[in-house]
């Protein structure tokens, strides 16, 4: 499915954030607590938790546009959302054996995140079943460049939920915070998948737009300070990519200065980037 000023070039990217005194992704299953790698004691940010922060940006920035709905959201009852494209033009009126791709079509048409990131549309009944989308951007897990050090602290409740509990005693509970923290996370936008989806030049730009300011429209007590620190987009000048993405992250050291004993600020880090080494057919872009 073509739409206009569909990219026609491979792009690999580097996305660099930090956290102050916050929890930048809590893990259910520790307690909420910030996720790290039990091994090195690296804080980990999950490429989901990111795509959420996406969503929620272009959601607030463009989802009044029409094709820059949003599809997996709060309170989104998915199967409900599915289903209605089967009950409109030109899904409605296409033959039966070929409903499901017309229904995949319109729900990239309609939907921001499914020309994006993809989605699995098989979930709801056998005659409503738009398929798969593979989407053409994908990410990694965030990774911090030092070890993190959770810290917790207590905090008290003065006002009461119920009647019954009145009284001189204040509720404690508990707060995780990273002090300060530096992630970087890679990502790769595909070509040849945005073809099949839809997903174009404009998409393109509006999701380097969302990676700038996501956190500035996900404010939160919980997630303390969080801010875009660098993005680096390695562009290549053919479809299929003209070096291996492992080539090019290689090309970019995020590092802890040798004189900082306790990172507490991106100052503390120093970015560098191998430009000399930069493969041909390769154009660089750095944005902050």
């Amino acid at each position: 499915m073509e739409r206009n000023n569909s990219i026609g070039s491979r792009y690999d990217f580097v996305y660099i954030f930090d956290v102050q005194d916050g929890n930048p992704n809590g893990d259910p299953d520790a307690g909420n607590l910030p996720r790290m790698d039990a091994e090195t004691g690296l804080g980990l940010v999950t490429d989901v938790c990111l795509k959420r922060k996406v969503r929620n940006y272009v959601q607030v920035v463009a989802g009044d546009k029409p094709g820059y709905d949003i599809f997996i959201k709060e309170r989104a009852v998915l199967n409900k959302l599915i289903g209605e494209v089967f009950e409109i033009e030109p899904v409605k009126s296409s033959p039966k054996d070929k409903q499901n791709i017309a229904a995949r079509d319109l729900m990239c048409k309609r939907y921001y995140d499914v020309r994006t990131f993809g989605a699995v549309m098989s979930t709801g009944s056998k005659e409503k079943n738009a398929g798969q989308v593979r989407g053409p951007i994908q990410l990694t897990f965030a990774r911090s460049v030092s070890p993190i050090v959770t810290q917790e602290h207590s905090i008290t409740r003065m006002a009461v939920a119920k009647e019954n509990e009145s009284g001189p005693n204040q509720t404690m509970g508990r707060k995780a915070t990273v002090p300060y923290a530096l992630y970087v996370a890679h990502g790769f936008v595909s070509a040849s998948l945005a073809h099949q989806t839809g997903f174009n030049d404009d998409d393109l730009q509006l999701f380097w737009s969302a990676l700038l300011g996501m956190f500035d429209l996900d404010r939160s007590a919980a997630h303390g300070l969080m801010s875009a620190r660098k993005l680096i987009i390695f562009k290549h000048s053919s479809e299929l990519g003209n070096a291996p993405a492992n080539v090019l992250f290689d090309l970019v050291k995020v590092t802890q200065k040798s004189e900082v004993q306790v990172a507490r600020a991106y100052d503390d880090y120093s970015v560098s980037i191998a430009k000399s080494r930069l493969p041909q057919g390769i154009s660089i872009e750095e944005l902050l």
